[in-house]
């Protein structure tokens, strides 16, 4: 028996962003023509467009799924789940053209802007901060909002620098020193010590999806 029509569709779709996000990395925004992309997800531009409308609807679900890419592999609670959300991001950038795809999007080149994946981090961001404040995990006074708007911007700094000056291939030692810089003022106090902001224990927790890219942080 054929797959039941739901499942197909769904398939179809996540066939078509992968596809997608492929030809995005390789080729950019500009670069990537629908042909290219249907040849590469061997379907049709009826598919496309019943799915997501245009290629620009395309690319707007590929920087929408960045956080689809990661929030699978985490089993971890408030503070500790906010910075493994950000060591396992450090490496599968490297390993998952499809969140790097979105990534690259999201930056607003080619004048393809969309505030969206920005707001959708810090939203779940802010979550996981306050989970932390209910935990006791953070500092008198400390705002999540204020702390997830911080890591956002934080976080694109960080693999824009690491991006031109070696390729990403250190982003994880980079964002882990960026949680030793933070962690002493937001943490409550005494704790900082108690997160694991390891590159070691990014690279082990992107290893649950197999993909995780070779040579990063090394």
């Amino acid at each position: 028996m054929g797959q039941p029509k739901q499942e197909r569709a769904v398939q179809t779709r996540l066939a078509l962003m992968r596809a997608a996000a492929e030809v995005f990395d390789e080729c950019g925004y500009t670069g990537a023509g629908i042909n290219k992309i249907l040849k590469r997800a061997g379907l049709t531009a009826g598919a496309l467009y019943f799915h997501f409308g245009s290629k620009e609807g395309l690319a707007k679900a590929v920087m929408n799924a960045q956080q689809d890419t990661i929030e699978p592999l985490l089993d971890s609670r408030g503070l500790q789940r906010l910075v493994d959300i950000t060591l396992v991001w450090s490496h599968q950038l490297a390993a998952d053209p499809l969140l790097r795809a979105g990534v690259e999007l999201s930056l607003g080149h080619e004048k393809f802007v969309d505030e969206a994946p920005f707001e959708g981090w810090r939203e779940l961001m802010t979550g996981y901060l306050r989970e932390a404040r209910d935990l006791g995990e953070l500092r008198e006074g400390v705002d999540p909002e204020v702390v997830a708007r911080f890591v956002v911007g934080a976080c694109t700094g960080v693999q824009l620098y690491a991006r031109q000056v070696d390729g990403r291939a250190g982003l994880p030692r980079r964002v882990t020193e960026m949680w030793d810089c933070l962690l002493p003022g937001i943490a409550a106090p005494g704790t900082a010590h108690t997160f694991d902001t390891g590159v070691a224990r990014g690279k082990r927790l992107s290893r649950r999806t197999g993909t995780t890219g070779t040579g990063a942080g090394e």
